[in-house]
């Protein structure tokens, strides 16, 4: 009997031919935490269409899919993933025009914020070194050092899978929170290309903003080893690595997984560690902080299985 996977294949190939298709994707290799076992197939569309259709397909035959970007926010399980990744790095087109980009889904963020930059367009400083995608971002409303991206978007462009429409959501209508947005609490959409407005600016000084946050990262953040940044969400009124530091928790260990002694917020793929001693770190974390504290600590990091 055919798998339900091998019907995505043919199905998505015999309508995209050109487009590269994978099977037994290795999971590890290809997320930025350098842990998880294989998945039975991976397509890499070029264009919003075939990403459209690569989703439906699998909505429609009732696939399990889920879309990746750079899969910086993710952790894989050990067992791998019994379905469809759909990657987006291949749609990365960005288009200026005056005060506005436009960014498709697999766009890095150090792309745009370089992209801004070299406009003169100001405002888009905060995204850059952080290691994930456009579409990414849009769906957990990514932020870092007081900025958050909904704070310069005009729009976002999304395939619904459910009504095989796409439609432009204007920002107001994205529900965006601290990470949060309804790309994030409704599977049925995916995010293609967002529209930003920033502010004209003097290119030297969006440099140096941008020289110096990532200064600050390389400073403060174990960028030598494989991690999925910050892994938990912050936690209302508190900085939620520094209660984590507090608890005495740094340089603990779970199998090869670590909390980092750098940043007490970042768990570190440290000796070859396998999903399961980075979730089991986690939830070591979640216990200890809840027991000193009787606070509960979320992750920020999605969990794929």
């Amino acid at each position: 009997m055919i798998s339900l996977t091998e019907t995505f294949v043919c199905t998505f190939s015999e309508k995209y031919p050109e487009c590269v298709i994978e099977e037994n994707y290795d999971l590890a290799a290809h997320t930025t935490m350098r842990v998880g076992g294989k998945a039975a197939v991976a397509v890499f569309p070029e264009t919003a269409e075939q990403l459209c259709a690569a989703v439906e397909i699998c909505a429609f035959r009732g696939i399990r899919h889920a879309v990746l970007g750079h899969a910086s926010n993710v952790v894989c399980s050990d067992e791998g993933y019994d379905g469809v990744i759909i990657r987006t790095e291949k749609l990365c087109g960005i288009s200026v025009y005056e005060d506005e980009i436009v960014a498709e889904c697999g766009a890095s963020l150090n792309a745009l914020a370089r992209a801004a930059l070299n406009a003169g367009l100001t405002g888009a400083e905060f995204l850059y070194g952080i290691p994930g995608s456009v579409g990414g971002a849009c769906y957990m409303n990514a932020g870092a050092y007081g900025g958050q991206i909904s704070d310069v978007l005009l729009s976002v462009t999304a395939y619904n899978s459910v009504t095989n429409t796409v439609k432009e959501y204007a920002a107001e209508e994205c529900n965006f929170g601290y990470r949060q947005s309804i790309f994030h609490d409704n599977d049925s959409l995916t995010v293609l290309s967002c529209r930003l407005r920033l502010c004209k600016g003097d290119r030297e000084a969006i440099g140096a903003k941008m020289d110096e946050l990532i200064s600050a990262r390389k400073e403060k953040q174990p960028l030598e080893y494989p991690s999925a940044g910050s892994f938990f969400k912050r936690c209302e009124g508190h900085f939620t690595a520094k209660l984590i530091d507090d608890c005495g928790l740094k340089g603990t260990r779970v199998g090869g997984a670590m909390i980092s002694e750098k940043h007490a917020g970042f768990l570190i793929n440290y000796d070859n560690a396998s999903c399961a001693d980075v979730m089991a770190l986690s939830e070591l974390v979640r216990s200890v902080v809840k027991e000193k504290y009787g606070l509960d600590i979320e992750r920020e990091v999605e969990y794929l299985e």
